[in-house]
């Protein structure tokens, strides 16, 4: 009898295909991730939240522990709408950069007069921009009550666009609540 000895099967499996597979996944993943800009304000909310998701199609009013307001809209056709109206009814006199990003950019929280110098700035400055809020009154008088005129503006864009928008409110719990 011969002292040979038969070949063993190999128990190491195959790791190729298993890594394609992994790098796939990475890829796919890192495509279709929709990064949100920064928001301007960190506001923590009461622990009394909702559970309702925010929906798509949403203007954002978000109150700081000061009181300031912002403000955003996550459609962009809507949003960009939005800008264009308000360009030209308030006089605003946006190029076609500051108004495209006016479209890309996060929430924001600033009178008319001062929108035309936030969007001039680079877009990864925007976030330290000194933020007054928008400026809010009781009134239903546009020109004292930009936040509703924001809201209605949005609104209208939104239906223009095809699809209404909801309207979500994050507020800090800090916040002062004048009563």
């Amino acid at each position: 009898m011969s002292k040979h000895k038969l070949p063993r099967k190999s128990t190491h499996i195959d790791m190729t295909a298993m890594c394609d597979v992994a790098f796939l996944l990475l890829t796919f993943f890192m495509l279709a991730t929709k990064f949100k800009p920064d928001e301007p304000v960190v506001v923590r909310t009461p622990s009394s939240i909702s559970d309702i998701i925010m929906p798509e199609n949403s203007i954002l009013l978000t109150v700081d522990p000061q009181g300031k307001v912002y403000f955003d809209y996550d459609n962009k056709k809507a949003k960009r709408m939005l800008i264009e109206k308000i360009n030209t009814e308030k006089g605003l006199k946006l190029s076609e950069e500051e108004m495209q990003s006016f479209v890309n950019g996060a929430s924001f929280g600033l009178p008319f007069n001062q929108m035309k110098a936030y969007l001039a700035i680079p877009p990864m400055d925007q976030k330290n921009y000194p933020f007054t809020g928008i400026p809010v009154d009781t009134s239903y008088v546009a020109e004292t009550n930009e936040l509703g005129y924001w809201v209605q503006a949005a609104r209208f864009a939104g239906q223009e666009e095809g699809h209404p928008p909801r309207i979500c409110i994050k507020c800090d719990g800090t916040t002062v609540y004048p009563g």
